[in-house]
């Protein structure tokens, strides 16, 4: 099987991989990071009533012609209205009331004086500025109307879009369910946190890196283990954890040495492969297959191969499923301060720290060096093809 470019292998996966419908109702306070899956329409004006946006008077426009400093206006104040408080009196020529952010505008007023342009009056208060007709002023259904489409599925739910649905008194919403995904790391020389280390051993990193960055996605992982280089139990391990899951990842034992089992689970379980080793570095030898109507993506042992194919194909294939347009691939054009100075036979993903238009690599791009991921933002392409970049080159940046 001959290896393939990225997009044909994304391409690949986003037409094999299995399309969430199903969805939930949940509370409002329960729904940051979800997808919305129902349209949401205002069920009311939003505010639902004229409103102040500042502390000051109510009061006519035309009672302020003229007003300065110097020549100040009297007013009358006939009432005082806080938010949450409604109005009785009616403003009239040569009145005002007292009125703090928030609150109705109280009936016959068109604009809203700030306290500071007054002497802060109790029973009279001076103007010392002529107001504009609906000056200062909110109209009800400022922010939007009733009946109005605000919101449509698919969108991801953050902060804002959480406050908009509470603000119209919303308390339950439909979202789409939580994708869910099966993660195994493989090889007999990796030790879990914690435990002793026996000679030629060392801790795994790469099931706790792909868990925490699923988790950072907001993916359900139904089971995470660590696995030996035992075909027969890692397939015991897929069908028994495969029904609850959506999508199956794995890391390690995708090249060609004798240990490097994920070749030999795929024919065990039946699975048809997709492909095997795709045209980029790092991350080379990465073998999908689809198992009983899911993604089985295997990805490379070596921690930032694991972690780049992670974001490059995995990322790209988890938005297809759940329709989450947050996990799709964002790319910027930067400045390469710091250049790469070796040939780039396939195309190469060089971990990097991109600010304000620039980007400078962040250390060892070693397939298995970890550490100089720490702050990294992102990864600089390097292009097939390239014999070197020098520093002040332009690049493109996928944003990680």
């Amino acid at each position: 099987m001959e290896s393939i470019l990225l997009s044909q292998a994304v391409d690949i996966l986003r037409q094999n991989c299995l399309k969430i419908n199903e969805t939930e109702m949940i509370s409002v306070d329960e729904a940051a990071g979800r997808v919305l899956a129902q349209e949401i329409y205002a069920p009311i004006d939003q505010p639902p009533f004229p409103r102040s946006p500042l502390d000051g008077y109510a009061l006519r426009s035309t009672d302020t012609e003229g007003a300065s400093r110097e020549t100040p206006v009297s007013l009358k104040v006939i009432d005082e209205v806080f938010a949450g408080g409604f109005c009785q009196s009616r403003v009239t020529e040569g009145c005002a009331v007292r009125i703090m952010t928030g609150a109705p505008v109280p009936e016959g007023a068109d604009c809203i004086i700030l306290q500071e342009d007054t002497d802060y009056g109790m029973e009279t208060v001076n103007i010392y500025r002529a107001l504009r007709h609906l000056q200062n002023y909110c109209f009800a259904g400022e922010d939007y109307k009733k009946g109005t489409l605000v919101m449509k599925p698919g969108m991801q739910l953050k902060a804002a879009e959480i406050g908009v649905i509470a603000g119209m008194g919303i308390e339950r919403i439909s979202v789409c369910r939580k994708l869910r995904a099966l993660v195994m790391s493989t090889g007999s020389e990796l030790v879990s946190p914690g435990k002793p280390l026996k000679p030629g051993q060392i801790y795994d990193s790469n099931l706790h890196m792909l868990l925490a960055q699923l988790r950072m996605w907001d993916i359900e992982v139904t089971a995470g283990t660590l696995m030996d280089d035992e075909p027969e139990r890692a397939c015991a391990f897929i069908r028994e954890n495969a029904a609850h899951a959506d999508i199956i990842l794995t890391t390690g034992g995708v090249s060609v040495g004798k240990k490097d089992i994920m070749h030999d689970v795929l024919e065990i379980l039946g699975a048809e492969k997709l492909f095997w080793k795709v045209r980029l570095k790092p991350g080379m030898p990465t073998l999908c297959g689809l198992y009983d109507g899911k993604l089985i993506i295997a990805l490379s042992g070596n921690p930032y191969g694991a972690i780049a194919n992670l974001h490059l194909l995995v990322r790209p294939v988890l938005a297809a499923m759940a329709g989450r347009t947050d996990l799709e691939i964002r790319s910027e054009a930067a400045v390469y301060d710091t250049g790469y100075p070796k040939r780039s036979p396939v195309t190469r993903y060089v971990r990097g720290v991109y600010k304000n238009g620039h980007v400078r690599s962040s250390g060892s791009n070693d397939s298995g060096v970890l550490a100089s991921m720490i702050g990294c933002n992102c990864m600089i392409v390097i292009p097939a093809g390239t014999e070197k970049i020098e520093p002040g080159e332009k690049v493109k940046v996928v944003l990680l």
